[in-house]
């Protein structure tokens, strides 16, 4: 049995704060992926952008 009233305000301020991390994450990974998308045409190796980026090698070589 629940404890607490349901409250609509709060569930949409939880909502939000989820949709909030949710955007960000993405724009972080968008962003790193730029990054070594532009590495990558640099002539920088694949492992080495890995490392500065952590993102897998295999993710790097579909740029």
């Amino acid at each position: 049995m629940l404890l607490t009233e349901w409250n609509m305000d709060d569930a949409l301020a939880v909502r939000y704060e989820e949709g909030v991390e949710d955007g960000l994450s993405q724009g972080s990974i968008q962003k790193q992926l730029e990054i070594a998308r532009n590495m990558k045409s640099g002539g920088v190796p694949e492992n080495q952008i890995a490392g500065y980026t952590g993102l897998p090698v295999e993710e790097i070589a579909k740029l």
